[in-house]
């Protein structure tokens, strides 16, 4: 409900009682099934011995429950639902219905529907299926269609012919293990051979990454990173961050690289 929506407390006024009652959810489920009138059954109050009995009967037409695989005959739901009184139990409880505000102009975010409040609730109840045969066939039935597995194992009697084909291996796999199996076959240089290649390339940058420095020197990054850091300052933070640069003692930059 809406915040903007209406409150109808026109009905507080008449002061109106009104049961509640608890219904079993296949009888809830046949009433939505009434056509016409809507009319689903009858209520019927009497007295014995001067106690008020109340009970239900479901209408005819909504007698006929069909199983949840729509195969088979329908099969006969009880009838007949005695109620089973409650007390309030010194509870306030009210009833309000939500629907249309009446507006000539409707929003999609519903927030012209109105609250009508219906009344108080003054007995409760439940309604009971009387135990007969047809009410003994529908637990059968409820019991047999919940203990259905929910995936069934079907034998193929032919092949599935689809445009999607099994492969080995998909592409994305094979160019990873291509390149994998690259950078493992990099032979590691001799360490002064590395070192002058590290030299020479940082005299042209002050920085580099990763990435970049493995390119220039073709080897193992594992093996890069341990010369790097005997040579070189890795940069965690700030404007260079995540690049290596040589250590103080180690810089011989161009002249160029010194201006900036």
């Amino acid at each position: 409900m809406s915040e903007k929506g209406e409150l109808d407390l026109t009905g507080v006024k008449l002061n109106t009682g009104v049961w509640l009652v608890k219904v079993p959810k296949y009888l809830s489920q046949q009433w939505t099934k009434a056509t016409g009138r809507g009319e689903v059954g009858k209520i019927k109050i009497a007295k014995n011995q001067g106690k008020t009995e109340v009970s239900f009967t479901l209408s005819e037409e909504l007698a006929f429950i069909q199983n949840a695989s729509g195969k088979g005959a329908p099969i006969s739901a009880p009838r007949e639902h005695p109620f089973t009184m409650q007390s309030v139990g010194g509870q306030t409880l009210s009833v309000f219905t939500e629907g249309p505000s009446g507006q000539s102009e409707e929003k999609s975010d519903g927030s012209n529907e109105k609250l009508t409040f219906e009344g108080v609730v003054v007995q409760r109840a439940e309604c009971r299926p009387a135990v007969n045969e047809s009410y003994m066939r529908l637990k059968r039935q409820q019991i047999e269609e919940s203990s259905k597995p929910f995936r069934l194992s079907l034998q193929l009697e032919k092949a599935v012919t689809t445009n999607y084909k099994p492969v080995a291996n998909h592409q994305y796999n094979i160019e990873y293990e291509r390149k994998k199996k690259e950078d493992g076959k990099r032979a590691r240089a001799d360490r002064q051979q590395v070192l002058d290649m590290l030299f020479s390339a940082f005299e042209k940058h002050q920085y580099y990454n990763i990435k970049d420095l493995v390119d220039i020197t073709k080897q193992p990054v594992t093996y890069l990173k341990e010369i790097l850091r005997e040579i070189g300052i890795y940069n965690v933070k700030g404007t260079h961050k995540n690049t290596w640069e040589l250590k103080p003692e180690y810089r011989h930059y161009q002249n160029e690289d010194k201006s900036e």
